[in-house]
């Protein structure tokens, strides 16, 4: 199995972030992002876009994790 790299890792990171954040807003209606970097900000976007290429990179990574070199 191939070892993960600081991409990976950081990928990783920012995808649990992005997960205790929809958890957070489902629960108790409670926008974390939003809370600290304020509403619809261009810093709040900028997180959004970084999660989702995040989650974009594990969903096309996944495929190689898992496979023995």
């Amino acid at each position: 199995m191939r070892s993960l790299n600081a991409l990976d890792w950081i990928c990783i990171i920012l995808v649990f972030v992005g997960a205790i954040n929809w958890g957070l807003v489902g629960l108790f209606s409670f926008n974390l992002v939003s809370a600290i970097f304020g509403d619809q900000t261009i810093l709040a976007r900028i997180v959004y876009f970084v999660v989702a290429l995040a989650g974009i990179y594990l969903i096309v990574a996944s495929g190689k994790l898992g496979r023995k070199e």
